[in-house]
Parts: structure tokens; sequence; C-alpha cells
């Protein structure tokens, strides 16, 4: 397993010495603000994560309801975040999972956005490395913006997906922006998958190779175009089923799956 030693003079080594690409700023030119090694086991630490509950399908109509704070759903052991989905009835719902937060807590406008993890196979997996626009409680969806770091469903095994969504550009209209990236070893090993977003543009990676950006100047800078002038909170989740998760139905033999998470880096 890859692991930092997460201190002040390690932590500047690992700056300076990441591989530079031709596409974007090099690491070393960024400060990091704030990151999440999990290396306290046990539940998810509090100071740096809440829990979004329910389970009223979420708009996409999924199968889950998101508990916590609950080790069967959400745990740390040896340095590793576990989220895992369960086929167990609770309330209206016959699966359970965890959806993790910082909203409220760590927002940020701008900066690369970096997590290290391993995903879940089978068919009627789905989970995701996300954000959302800050303002959502009183700017509903897709008004406030969607920053999809990093979605994979298990039908389609394999292909991970980094997609932006606003009010011009989204699902529901068939118009999002969405890129593809094949990643044959997604569910067997960990892989890094970021954000680097700026002013006028979003660039999507996985370990360092960038395949996908969207800019300011090719969607419009109005509001309903680019929303993306403001604070976004991260969301790490799994889901099960759904509209789009579920669309090959749910194999209901393989459960619990869990998503696995590294750490989680943000640098500006």
């Amino acid at each position: 397993m890859f692991r930092t030693l997460f201190c002040g003079l390690a932590l500047s080594v690992f700056c300076a010495c990441r591989m530079a690409t031709p596409e974007n700023d090099p690491p070393a030119k960024r400060k990091l603000v704030w990151a999440d090694e999990f290396d306290q086991a046990g539940l998810p630490d509090p100071k740096k994560w809440k829990y979004d509950l329910g389970g009223n399908g979420f708009g996409n109509n999924e199968l889950q309801y998101y508990l916590g704070p609950r080790t069967e759903n959400a745990r740390i052991e040896k340095g590793i975040l576990i989220i895992e989905a369960h086929r167990e009835k609770h309330e209206n719902r016959e699966y359970t999972s965890a959806k993790l937060i910082t909203k409220g807590i760590a927002e940020w406008k701008y900066g690369r956005i970096e997590v290290r993890a391993k995903i879940p196979a089978g068919r009627g997996t789905w989970p995701a490395i996300w954000m959302l626009g800050s303002n959502l409680g009183k700017t509903p969806w897709p008004r406030c913006g969607e920053i999809d770091i990093m979605e994979h469903v298990g039908y389609n095994e394999g292909v991970v997906h980094g997609s932006l969504h606003t009010e011009a550009y989204n699902h529901v209209k068939g118009t999002q922006k969405t890129g593809t990236l094949p990643v044959p070893k997604a569910t067997a090993d960990f892989n890094t998958y970021a954000v680097e977003w700026s002013t006028d543009q979003l660039d999507f990676f996985i370990n360092d190779q960038k395949y996908y950006s969207v800019t300011k100047k090719e969607l419009g800078s109005e509001e309903a175009q680019w929303p993306l002038d403001q604070p976004y909170y991260l969301i790490l989740n799994l889901a099960v089923g759904g509209n789009w998760g579920g669309q090959k139905g749910v194999d209901e033999t393989i459960w619990p799956r869990r998503m696995e998470v590294d750490y989680v880096r943000v640098y500006q």
C-alpha cells in the first residue's frame, strides 16, 4: 500500500517531487490546504466529515438507506477508509450504506482535489467521489453545480467517468459534460482520481493522466452554464442501484461491497 509520511518535511518533499505534466502547473507550486490520511482507526473523524442521511432515493431512485455514524457502513481500518454497502433492510430500503460530506466543515473554491481509492466490482454498485456547490440549501440542483471527480457503475466495469453538471448542462437534459477513461484495474487496485479547477477551466485526471477538460469559454460564463466561481464541498459515497447504477439490475448475491479510500488531499 502506498502511504506518505504526513509531516511538514515529508510533505514538502512529496509536493516538490511529483512529476509535472505539460497540461497542468507543477504541484510544487501548490500548497496542501486540507487532507485526511485516515490514520486513526474507528469512525471517520467528525472534525472532517459529516453524514448525509436518509432513504429517499436522492433524486436517482437509489436503493440504499444512508446511515451514520455506524462502523458497519463507514470505518477506518489499517489506514484505509471503508465505505461499505450491505444488503439489509432499514425502514423503506433493502440496503444500507454511507455518504460522507465535508459541507459546513471544509469547502473550497478552486484547486486540485485528489483522492486515492479502490472501487467495488459488481452489478448494482455505484461509487462516487464528487462535489456540490455549497449554496445547495438556497440554490437547488442543478443550479448549484456538480463536479463528479469519479463515478463508476458496476455493470460497465473498468470504465470511469468524470463529469460537470450545471443548470444548462446536466444528465436530466442529456447535456452533461462527461469524459470517460478505461481503467482495467479500477476494482482491483488503488488509483488516484483528481480534478484541477481554476477560474476558467476544469481538468479531470486519473493517475496524473488528464483525460477530459471543460472550459468557461466553451460552456459560457453565465451562472447557469458555469456556476463554479463559488466554494464546493466534497462527497464520498457508495450507492446501490438507481437510475444509472441499476440500469441492468442489481446482483443480490454480491453484498457487502466496499469502496476503499487511501487518502483525500486538497491543494491550492
